[in-house]
């Protein structure tokens, strides 16, 4: 498995704006939907492709096509503001759901909801923005893999160097995008220097 850390320079820039306690709801959402932007043009970049012969206004050319639709699961709730950039960049996509609350005093996560389309035969992203103890990570890569998942990814605006190092041994065959792996966890399993609670700030529900 890769960590593919993307270090565009805009994905830096937006990463920024993220972690900024001064930057309001409004200016978070926006942030999140270009960055998950970013974050889903690099995750695509080997998406295969198949030949399509078309007609320009002058002659006839070899074009190309997509060759295969994808799927993007955003775990609940957080993950909703990594998904819209699919639906605007991607001919092909279908959406699933995955709920799933972490246990504030013991970081563990429990299933609430799964509403989840075909997997077989499409490229699956897994996208939640904060790769922290990488729990529920682990949980929602099962339920895909059982779901009949296989070429699947995980995409995230945020890691820890704890929850990397888990994806890496309980699913080494799925790639991790994220814009940046930060230092480590506190005492309450939250990502340092981070961003804060995304659902919250994505939500204004601080």
């Amino acid at each position: 498995m890769a960590l593919r850390l993307v270090d565009h320079p805009l994905a830096q820039h937006l990463l920024t704006i993220l972690r900024d306690q001064t930057t309001d709801t409004l200016q978070f959402r926006h942030a999140s939907r270009t960055l998950a932007t970013v974050l889903m043009l690099e995750a695509t970049r080997d998406l295969p492709l198949a030949p399509q012969p078309i007609s320009t206004p002058l002659t006839t050319t070899d074009g190309t096509r997509l060759a295969r639709g994808i799927t993007v699961v955003p775990v609940l709730r957080a993950g909703l503001g990594l998904l819209q950039a699919s639906l605007d960049l991607f001919p092909d996509v279908t959406v699933g759901y995955l709920g799933l609350e972490r246990n504030e005093e013991t970081a563990a996560a429990s299933s609430y909801y799964r509403k989840l389309p075909k997997l077989a035969n499409r490229v699956t992203f897994c996208v939640d923005p904060m790769l922290a103890t990488g729990g529920s990570a682990c949980q929602a890569l099962h339920v895909l893999k059982e779901a009949g998942a296989v070429d699947l990814h995980y995409v995230c605006v945020l890691a820890a160097p704890e929850g990397v190092a888990l994806l890496q041994a309980e699913h080494p065959d799925v790639d991790i995008y994220t814009a940046a792996v930060d230092s480590h966890l506190n005492d309450k399993k939250y990502i340092v220097p981070g961003l804060g609670d995304y659902g919250d700030r994505l939500f204004g529900t601080l």
